[in-house]
């Protein structure tokens, strides 16, 4: 494709695209990496122990779509291949216990793969097995798992791909999307200076073109109804973009109120690990913020997970963690419940105060998720803190606290 060098182009200079929005700009994107592999993890061991449910709602495998899901300019509707309809019977990993089993032995040696060949047997061993219902909708997974091997793909994505590159591939079928993988990687290669080693640079392209967000070329042929889905979708990415970028100040912002808690406390203070180069109210996080992150005494994968929560206190001068907060937009509580989970079981002495810091109109979902039997049954106490309460007491608290004790006074438990 000759001008294919001028369509990544004008994909990469378009401010609102997935590649500056998703794929580049977005912090969240990278943390999602961590947590959704550790929920794979979970659905492994789950079909392992044999508590894996025989129903999607409530089981491991809906917390790692749902993550996936929060890339929602992308993976929007990741969920719904998965969802058991009792009707069809599909998909059939709920209720048959053997091809449960040969997927959770699926997920675990693509986990553990060492190339991309092996994953490559696995999906061709697992395609043998005709599950009913399980198709290349677990691509999207094995993305987030293999982000420089496999594509992530869905209806959007093999709709840019066959008009990027005049095919008609089937949305259902494992050889197809193996089909499309080779064109991708092999496309992917000769414009890598362009695009990048993971795969969701060139994924996000089919996208913007399958939704018809990116248009190639003239649109003078464009018929009236095509003329007026486009610019539909173009109102709607705008209309996306504005509530996604007022959602990360607000996420600043919270961050930002913790870090000033935190020094008028007396801590050394940190934000996550990805987001010192941010900013609120003129004030750079990096200026306010430890140089360093201090030594854990962990395992580098626990110690990188802790480096992800968005704000950390420690006692001045040393390595030991007094407060650990967790700021949740529209994204995945339990995700954060996680992160601090990783804290309190791998380093906790037991005197460290957990938070999330939640929207007013999540206060719901954080009851439902603190009542989970795992963290009902452990000892960690996390309390939350809503926004509206951490943004008017910030200053009083700054003013008149002595100890991190005086974040109960704004703080709710169930």
């Amino acid at each position: 494709m000759t001008n294919l060098g001028q369509i990544i182009l004008q994909y990469k200079n378009d401010n609102e695209s997935v590649y500056n929005t998703w794929f580049i700009d977005n912090n969240q994107r990278l943390k999602a990496f961590r947590t959704i592999r550790r929920g794979v993890l979970q659905v492994i061991e789950d079909i392992k122990k044999k508590t894996f449910p025989n129903d999607f709602k409530e089981s491991s495998l809906e917390f790692v779509l749902s993550c996936i899901a929060e890339q929602k300019q992308v993976f929007a509707g990741v969920s719904h291949p998965f969802y058991w309809k009792p009707k069809l019977r599909i998909p059939d990993i709920y209720e048959n216990q053997n091809n449960k089993l040969a997927f959770g032995q699926f997920l675990e040696n693509c986990i553990n793969a060492k190339s991309e060949e092996q994953v490559v047997k696995e999906i061709i061993k697992l395609d043998e097995l005709k599950i009913k219902g399980l198709g290349p909708a677990v691509a999207s997974i094995l993305y987030f798992i293999h982000p420089t091997w496999f594509p992530p793909f869905n209806t959007a994505i093999l709709n840019g791909f066959n008009f990027l590159f005049k095919d008609k591939k089937k949305l259902g079928s494992w050889t197809e999307y193996l089909k499309i993988r080779e064109t991708l990687m092999e496309t992917n290669t000769l414009h890598k200076s362009q695009l990048s080693n993971d795969l969701g640079a060139i994924a996000g392209l089919c996208f913007e073109i399958g939704t018809q967000k990116m248009l190639i070329g003239n649109d003078e042929y464009l018929s009236e109804a095509e003329r007026s889905k486009f610019e539909k979708n173009v109102y709607k990415r705008q209309r996306e973009i504005l509530e996604e970028k007022l959602e990360e100040n607000l996420h600043s912002e919270m961050q930002y109120h913790l870090l000033k808690i935190g020094i008028s406390l007396g801590f050394d203070v940190t934000p996550a690990s990805n987001d010192k180069n941010k900013s609120f109210n003129g004030q750079n996080f990096s200026f306010i913020s430890l140089v360093k992150f201090p030594e854990l005494p962990t395992d580098k994968d626990t110690q990188n997970t802790i480096r992800l929560i968005d704000v950390l206190w420690f006692e001045k001068g040393t390595n030991k963690i007094i407060g650990a907060f967790e700021v949740e937009k529209s994204t995945s509580i339990y995700s954060g419940i996680l992160r601090l989970s990783d804290l309190y079981f791998s380093i906790s002495s037991g005197q460290e105060v957990f938070y999330i810091i939640i929207p007013n109109n999540r206060e719901k979902d954080v009851v439902l998720q603190l009542n989970r039997p795992v963290i009902k049954n452990s000892k960690m106490n996390i309390q939350y803190i809503l926004f509206s309460e951490l943004r008017a007491n910030c200053d009083a608290i700054c003013k008149f606290g002595t100890d991190h004790s005086i974040m109960e006074k704004i703080s709710k438990s169930i």
